[in-house]
């Protein structure tokens, strides 16, 4: 019998998953356990293992195809096996049916009560993002007509549900059958004219909107990958949530650095990781948050949910998007402890080996543009948390020091800009400079003795 392959749940939220590519095709040899395929969800990207030995006899599902969990995407089994797709269950289906009519009555409102059942869970089960809309503006997401697969509700959906509740008018009822969602172009597709879709005014946008490119024009066009839509749609959602307000504080990082080339050497020999910058930066920020909670929580409504958990997010960026998987409990850990679990997220996020814990229950997001030569940045807030902090590239400069009788000199010093953007709805410009200070103070005077073994 031939093994299915089945779209994994990569979480218990997760009603469907993005195939993204076969690594192996129709008539390889595989073995059990090896990556067969990438699939990218609402929260992580994913190397998915074959479950069984043997040779990929069919692929039901292409690249780049959204399907519901738990479904049949390929077989693997022995070579010339034959595979049968389900087409057997019908003539046995159709031999029940036509024994009794009462019976093939009761069988038709059965199947149709799973297949409303599982519209109505799928569309229960849409997107973090599509419940988080959903729950801020208070919306029965049972009631709102999904145009997604199975009926599952979209982002495009609820905005548009809560667009109609503004303007007075009756939001579409969702149908026993919804409209499937249509597919992306393909990247070999070439349109003959293009389309823009407006933004109603109510959300940023004008009564009209500027195609991306005109008929006849040079140009290359290839669909988004699931996570780069993913992204686009928390930072559009972001920008029309939050009130943005960056600050800027240039901190001295010469005795975090000079501390750090003295211990590298050892550290890593005996902790088997690198010791880098951040877990300076991440000890630091935790005692920020400590003492500054306003930092460390969410809007919900018009209360405000301070988070007892210091859940570090950590922006890593991949070959096709970003993803910010989580350092949970941050300030219960070391120096050691940071760092080996840094170290580990990145390292299990560049390589697809993530889970969907792993990237979830963060509190506040910590993004590096600095290893790409970036001065500084002004982030976008990762949702539904209330800042997030920026750090620009270390470097020598030269700087004005002053000594203990008021002289000034010209000294190098290594120095970093950090950025950070937060929601001026529940923080003010006063407690993110008192929250800036204290990380400027951990930082440029902090005592680091948990290092003293490794010096």
């Amino acid at each position: 019998m031939a093994t299915e392959i089945l779209m994994p749940q990569m979480g218990e939220s997760i009603a469907e998953g993005t195939l993204t590519r076969w690594l192996a095709k129709i008539g390889d040899t595989v073995e059990r356990d090896q990556p067969l395929l990438e699939i990218s969800t609402d929260k992580v990207d994913a190397e998915i293992p074959a479950p069984a030995s043997g040779v990929l006899l069919e692929i039901l599902h292409q690249d780049g195809e959204t399907v519901p969990v738990n479904e049949v995407i390929g077989y693997i089994g022995e070579a010339g096996e034959k595979v049968s797709s389900g087409a057997a269950a019908a003539p046995a289906a159709e031999a029940d049916a036509g024994s009794d009519g009462a019976a093939a009555e009761a069988s038709q409102d059965a199947s149709s009560d799973e297949a409303t059942s599982l519209e109505d869970r799928v569309r229960r089960f849409s997107s973090p993002l599509v419940r988080r809309i959903a729950d801020q503006e208070n919306v029965d997401l049972s009631q709102v007509a999904g145009t997604g697969l199975h009926g599952r509700v979209t982002k495009k959906d609820i905005l548009a549900h809560v667009e109609a509740r503004r303007k007075g008018e009756t939001p579409a009822a969702p149908s026993a059958r919804s409209a499937p969602s249509v597919s992306a172009p393909s990247a070999a597709a070439t349109p003959v004219a293009a389309s823009a879709t407006p933004i109603p005014a109510s959300r940023g946008g004008s009564d009209f909107a500027v195609p991306a490119y005109v008929a006849g024009e040079n140009v290359r066009i290839e669909p988004m990958s699931r996570i780069r839509q993913i992204t686009a749609e928390h930072m559009i959602y972001s920008k029309a949530t939050s009130a943005h307000v960056s600050t800027v504080f240039h901190v001295d990082l010469s005795r975090v650095a000079a501390l750090r080339a003295r211990a590298k050497g050892r550290f890593q020999q005996d902790v088997g990781t690198k010791l880098t910058f951040m877990p300076f930066i991440f000890k630091a920020v935790c005692n920020g948050l400590r003492r500054f909670p306003q930092l460390n929580a969410a809007l919900h409504g018009t209360d405000i949910v301070y988070k007892n958990d210091i859940n570090l997010g950590m922006a890593v960026a991949l070959e096709k998007g970003l993803i910010v998987p989580v350092l949970k409990h941050a300030d219960e850990k070391n120096l050691v402890g940071l760092a080996r679990t840094a170290n580990d997220l990145a390292d299990r996020a560049r390589n697809k080996k993530l889970s969907p814990d792993d990237v979830k229950g963060g509190t506040f997001t910590i993004t590096n543009p600095g290893v790409f030569g970036s001065l500084f940045g002004m982030p976008i807030i990762n949702q539904p948390q209330v800042a997030i902090l920026g750090i620009g590239t270390i470097e020598k400069r030269a700087m004005i020091h002053s000594d203990a009788d008021g002289n000034d000199m010209i000294a190098i010093r290594t120095m970093c800009y950090f950025s950070l953007t937060f929601d001026h709805r529940l923080v003010d410009g006063a407690d993110a400079d008192h929250f800036m200070n204290a990380l400027k103070s951990s930082l440029e005077d902090g005592e680091w003795g948990e290092l003293d073994s490794y010096l």
